[in-house]
């Protein structure tokens, strides 16, 4: 099952509290304080993870707590410290805090992690109280609760190209041509149930990662249909290969329909890369699937491909055009670097610490 949204209630463990002691040994008629700090708590660590692609595990349960610090004992030994507790996750987590909405952390690398909630300091011991005004002290610190809060984790995959259309454009069909995978396909709308992703080996070595997204259909952005819960899976996308059912009774309306969705859900979504290519073309003579394109690309003023998922028709050349434009965002991503960000999209360790306070 494909799970791509959960919250969850996250805990740091409780500092040890520090022991009262004092020395009690034969022979030895002044003894002192000798009680050890407590340990600390453990702390809850969101961790990327190798080999998993979906929040489903952590849907077991709603609260992950870490362990809590020992108590502190006689003869200045201190209590062992709470073990963290490290949560697993998929590569395009974004971290929100739920009271705030506010973004904490987008977690976008394997082996990256944030320690989302801190565990509580330790107690010190009657030791540390000790004084020339009281030799004796007979209190010790108590350690500090760990770190709560409510938080929600939201995963985008990350793909190079998004494959979008309305429902049984074909783009299941597009991407088992394309790649090994293998999404349900079948003639009816909405055989695509959660995104696919397919990787593409290219020349020279290299890859690229499509991902086939639930079709979209009129008022998605307001929760109709699929493509509300999966829109937001696109917003990483470099580049949009946009599918049109080549038998629809208006592909001009068609192509608006889906534009129009991406834009009230995200204006960064409309200025996106985008490559357009009417599907299908198998099912119809040549000239008249020739004529369907230029028509509509004259309306637009944009190129407009004729594809045929099925037979393999041109499929190579929206490839090539997908991987090109890739390398374009790359090379322009590289030349104009983004602006450290701040608070929204944190990433700098002051502001990240500030979000993760009490």
């Amino acid at each position: 099952m494909f799970i791509d949204e959960v919250t969850i209630f996250v805990k740091g463990g409780n500092g040890g509290d520090g022991s009262v002691s004092f020395r009690r040994e034969k022979y030895v008629p002044r003894g002192g304080p000798n009680g050890g700090d407590g340990g600390k708590g453990g702390n809850v660590i969101l961790q990327v993870s190798e080999g998993i692609d979906t929040l489903l595990d952590i849907t077991s349960k709603v609260k992950f707590i870490a362990e809590d610090g020992a108590k502190g004992q006689n003869s200045n030994k201190n209590g062992k410290d709470g073990k963290d507790l490290i949560i697993n996750i998929p590569k395009g987590t974004l971290v929100k805090d739920l009271k705030t909405g506010r973004i904490i952390k987008d977690l976008k690398r394997i082996g990256e992690s944030i320690r989302i909630a801190r565990g509580g300091k330790k107690g010190r011991g009657n030791t540390h109280f000790k004084s020339p005004t009281n030799q004796a002290p007979r209190f010790a610190e108590e350690g500090r609760r760990g770190q709560e809060r409510w938080i929600k984790l939201e995963l985008k995959l990350i793909a190079d190209v998004g494959i979008i259309g309305l429902p049984n454009a074909g783009k299941s069909t597009f991407l088992a041509r394309i790649s090994s995978a293998r999404p349900k396909i079948a003639d009816y709308p909405f055989t695509t149930l959660q995104p696919q992703l397919g990787i593409v080996e290219l020349e020279d070595y290299k890859r690229l990662v499509f991902a086939d997204i639930p079709g979209l259909i009129e008022g998605a952005h307001n929760g109709l249909g699929l493509g509300n819960t999966f829109l937001r899976h696109i917003e990483r996308t470099r580049v949009i290969i946009h599918l049109i059912d080549i038998s629809a009774t208006d592909p001009l309306e068609a192509y608006r329909m889906v534009r129009k969705e991406l834009t009230l859900f995200s204006s960064k979504l409309s200025e996106k890369a985008e490559i357009i290519a009417i599907n299908k073309a198998d099912i119809l003579d040549a000239k008249i699937g020739l004529k369907i394109a230029e028509d509509l690309s004259r309306k637009l003023s944009k190129p407009v491909y004729t594809i045929s998922a099925v037979t393999g028709k041109n499929v190579k050349d929206i490839i090539k055009k997908a991987a090109d434009l890739v390398d374009e965002e790359n090379q322009e991503k590289h030349s104009n670097p983004p602006a450290r960000q701040s608070l929204s999209g944190v990433d700098g360790s002051e502001e990240v610490e500030k979000l993760l306070s009490f």
